[in-house]
């Protein structure tokens, strides 16, 4: 059914989307899927990383971790923008098309007052991408 998962992830909070990722290696593992873990960075020093060379290996380092910790076939797609935090929603989208993955699998949020002004990635992603998009909640 599924012929290739992606899964944002923001690396800084990877602690937090452990119950999205078991989605994505369960369906993975049903459908002989692979995943490509999509994470984005800025070209300046982050908390993650000082560069965007080693972003992209640490997310590569990651998404490697998950495909032998779940017996899964999984890769990494790096982006560098130049503001994350207003590009990160139409980079998303590009890179769903562009690997063309018939399915988002993505962490989400406990949703607050804030969302009815702003929209979520998520919700941004639900409605303008043309794969099927799966927005798992953390445990409560």
């Amino acid at each position: 059914m599924f012929r290739k998962i992606m899964v944002p992830i923001d690396l800084t909070h990877a602690d937090r989307i452990g119950r999205a990722v078991d989605v994505a290696t369960q369906l993975a593992r049903q459908w002989d899927a692979p995943i490509t873990f999509v994470g984005a960075t800025a070209s300046t020093p982050g908390p993650i990383a000082h560069n965007p060379q080693e972003y992209a290996r640490k997310l590569a380092d990651y998404a490697r971790g998950i495909g032998t910790d779940a017996g899964v076939r999984a890769d990494s797609l790096a982006l560098t923008l130049t503001d994350p935090a207003v590009e990160l929603d139409h980079a998303l989208l590009d890179a769903a098309r562009d690997m063309e993955a018939d399915l988002v699998v993505m962490a989400s949020h406990i949703p607050g007052m804030a969302d009815r002004v702003w929209p979520s990635h998520g919700g941004k992603l639900a409605r303008n991408a043309r794969a099927s998009v799966f927005v798992v909640r953390p445990e409560a």
